[in-house]
């Protein structure tokens, strides 16, 4: 079986992570795959390699920050700053943080959402990398990287877990480096 292993990082053998993600047919909707990590992350060589791999990534790349989107983000960002000897900043829904906030209005497939970050969370020129569990439609992402920017982030890149190639996410992210460890073409 051809392995896919991590750019830099021979060791990691990306078809083995996918192996351990759950594929679930029609979830949330009929017609929908959706691919389910908590298989992953409750597998501890997966897990670690997972966080592994993503930090190869930024490793030398000098990170203040890393900004994770709630919920999942909430999962990955703050093992991926321990690993990058980075901070963590939390991006959430609105009338979670409990301190002056900046706050960004974005639209989605079916309808619109809200995120919010500290007002004081980034300082100007910062290094950040925004990391997230999917790359979807890129509508997430692409507010959170807005709401940094207008803090004076430098964005170093985004970083996902899995990129559903079809829905073409990465296209509203042109503008920054992307990097994505498992890619799924549909």
């Amino acid at each position: 079986m051809p392995t896919s292993p991590v750019p830099g990082h021979p060791r990691i053998n990306c078809d083995s992570l996918k192996r351990l993600i759950r594929e679930v047919p029609d979830f949330p909707k009929p017609g929908i795959l959706f691919y389910d990590i908590t298989t992953l992350l409750k597998d501890r060589l997966g897990l670690a390699t997972l966080i592994d791999a993503l930090s190869e990534n930024y490793i030398n790349q000098d990170i203040d920050l890393v900004l994770g989107m709630e919920a999942r983000g909430f999962i990955f960002a703050p093992a991926l700053a321990y690993r990058l000897n980075a901070g963590f900043v939390p991006v959430r829904k609105p009338g979670k943080l409990p301190a002056a906030t900046v706050k960004y209005d974005y639209a989605l497939e079916y309808g619109a959402s809200t995120l919010e970050i500290h007002r004081d969370a980034i300082e100007k020129g910062q290094r950040v990398i925004i990391a997230d569990d999917l790359l979807a439609t890129g509508g997430t992402a692409e507010a959170t990287a807005k709401l940094a920017r207008s803090l004076g982030a430098h964005i170093v890149g985004l970083g996902f877990v899995v990129e559903l190639d079809f829905l073409k996410g990465r296209d509203k992210l042109s503008e920054y480096e992307v990097f994505s460890l498992l890619h799924y073409d549909n």
